[in-house]
């Protein structure tokens, strides 16, 4: 006689995604397997996920503790080589965001940009050639709440880089910033097929937290079945 074994789904673990914008940084949560939240100051109406208009450190702190991962990009104009360029003035949240993580006693990641780094406490370095795709956009990922992270092999740079914003020639990879051309383009090289120009010119490739959250999974101890 055949035993009947009963598989019981255990929900996934739930992820806040801070300044969340228009959800490269989520959706690579989603496809690693996190219930993820998003939640931005300004309406994301092409978001592809839940999300929350709120200001994104009173959210952690009155939520924050309620998900079980915590992934947080703050605006990265104050520390852009354009921006700076330009003359803007732009608020560093840098410090703030991490006072509010840490009192949520979550774990959790924060990512900004090159100019930021120095900022960041000891961050890890991903690249676009870590993951097989035609863009190198590093980006700098700190870690906290307990949880840490270590980089895949960087491959040497090989490809030229287009200059930043502009047109890509044949055999070169783009730098998809300012008022760039070539949406289409980034859309695929990226794998961010949803967004605009606003969207992609700040966005996280979704390979990058993809990696990110399925090492967060394993350090959560989570699984999406269980035998019961």
């Amino acid at each position: 006689m055949t035993q009947r074994t009963d598989i019981r789904r255990v929900p996934a673990p739930r992820l806040a995604d801070g300044y969340c914008c228009q959800g490269g940084a989520g959706m690579g949560y989603h496809r690693a397997g996190f219930d993820v939240t998003g939640f931005d100051k300004d309406a994301q109406p092409r978001y592809p996920l839940a999300f929350h208009q709120s200001d994104a450190i009173a959210f952690i702190l009155k939520y924050g503790a309620e998900f079980d991962f915590i992934h947080v990009s703050p605006p990265c104009q104050h520390d852009t080589d354009c921006q700076r360029l330009q003359g803007n003035s732009h608020p560093d949240l840098i410090g703030p965001t991490r006072d509010a993580l840490n009192a949520t006693g979550r774990p959790w990641v924060m990512e900004n940009v090159r100019g930021a780094a120095a900022k960041l406490r000891n961050p890890v370095m991903l690249c676009g050639t870590m993951f097989g795709l035609r863009v190198y956009r590093h980006r700098y990922f700190e870690t906290g709440g307990g949880f840490t992270l270590a980089p895949p092999a960087h491959p040497v740079h090989t490809v030229p880089q287009a200059k930043m914003g502009r047109p890509v020639p044949p055999g070169h990879f783009g730098q998809y910033v300012g008022n760039f051309s070539g949406v289409q383009a980034a859309r695929d090289i990226l794998e961010v097929p949803w967004m605009n120009r606003d969207g992609i010119r700040e966005c996280i490739p979704p390979a990058y937290t993809a990696y990110i959250g399925r090492t967060a999974l394993a350090h959560l101890g989570a699984g999406l079945e269980v035998a019961a």
